[in-house]
């Protein structure tokens, strides 16, 4: 009897120490794809030009004609709009004559003050009235060129302001010089989404009024949110060395993430994790159903996305939820 009480206790003790299967945790994931996030969203644009430029005269008078017409290309320094100069003329006349009266003093005096009949105080008197003339006729000589208008810089005429026959006040501007050899293309970005964009995130630009599409370039974003709209803008530029792409031009723009360059899958950044010893890993589901411990490298981060460089392979399928509760082969259910 003693002989079968140990072999029935024997058994109960090997039956309870068999180990039981956990159950299967339930988890989120996502299948690698290089491309994944490569389309993004598109957004509204408009195209503004790199740089404004307002000419105006810098004295008042009456403009006498505007050379240029809107759309033209011009050059630096070339004549845009000339005011009548008419009373400027008058004034050159005048200190032109003053100057040569107080040459002609300076001429006369100088032999008296060479022979010694004439003092020192009156021979600088008179040097300085000379100097007084020089002055006065400079500036009527400035007065005179400022009654025509030149170029500052190369562009393009956008918009002009005044027309032959009215007054222009000095600083009104006349003509807008429009520089479009690149320009922006101004995007309303919401605040939800502006984290996914960098400066040097990639897009490209559809502009329907060329029929083109374009690459866009470094991305200056703003800071300060529109109050009603709760959106940022933002301003890629463009290259436009043939002037296609116009002030006003509604685009159509597409952004894709950095991450994706190079062909690297993304994934989002809290599905990395990191070991005690500093490394990184995701949990990746084996055709067994099971999790398991996968070491991986990161690149860049676009917003909520990371790049992984080395470690994952498009088609695996990546625990993006729930990865809490993992030990290595654990069975999962998603």
């Amino acid at each position: 009897m003693m002989w079968l009480l140990a072999i029935l206790a024997t058994v109960g003790c090997t039956e309870k120490s068999e180990p039981k299967e956990k159950a299967a945790v339930r988890v989120t994931t996502e299948v690698v794809s290089a491309v994944r996030g490569s389309e993004g969203r598109s957004y509204v644009g408009i195209v503004e030009e790199h740089e404004a430029t307002a000419v105006s005269f810098t004295g008042m008078g009456v403009v006498k004609r505007i050379l240029v017409s809107e759309g033209q290309a011009v050059a630096k320094g070339q004549l845009i709009a000339e005011m009548d100069d008419t009373q400027a003329r008058n004034v050159l006349s005048g200190a032109e004559a003053s100057m040569a009266q107080a040459n002609d003093a300076l001429e006369r005096y100088g032999q008296l003050h060479d022979a010694g009949a004439l003092t020192e105080v009156q021979w600088v008197e008179i040097q300085s009235k000379v100097a007084q003339a020089r002055a006065q006729l400079e500036i009527a000589k400035k007065n005179l060129s400022d009654c025509r208008l030149t170029a500052p810089v190369s562009g393009i005429i956008g918009r002009k302001m005044m027309g032959a026959g009215e007054t222009a006040m000095p600083s009104q501007a006349v003509v807008t010089i429009f520089d479009i050899s690149s320009v922006n293309v101004k995007v309303a970005i919401p605040e939800t989404e502006i984290g996914a964009i960098s400066a040097n995130t990639p897009s490209t630009i559809r502009v329907e009024a060329t029929g083109r599409s374009f690459t866009g370039g470094r991305i200056e974003k703003g800071i300060v949110a529109d109050a009603l709209t709760h959106t940022y803008d933002i301003r890629i530029s463009v290259a436009n060395s043939d002037r296609q792409l116009l002030p006003g031009m509604v685009a159509s723009v597409a952004f894709a993430s950095t991450a994706l360059q190079g062909g690297c899958p993304t994934l989002p950044v809290t599905a990395v994790q990191r070991q005690t010893d500093g490394g990184l890993f995701v949990w990746t589901v084996g055709d067994d159903g099971k999790a398991h411990r996968t070491a991986v490298t990161i690149g860049a981060t676009t917003g909520n996305r990371v790049a992984v460089t080395t470690g994952i392979d498009t088609g695996q399928r990546v625990v993006t939820e729930g990865y809490q509760k993992l030990s290595e082969g654990t069975s999962v259910v998603f």
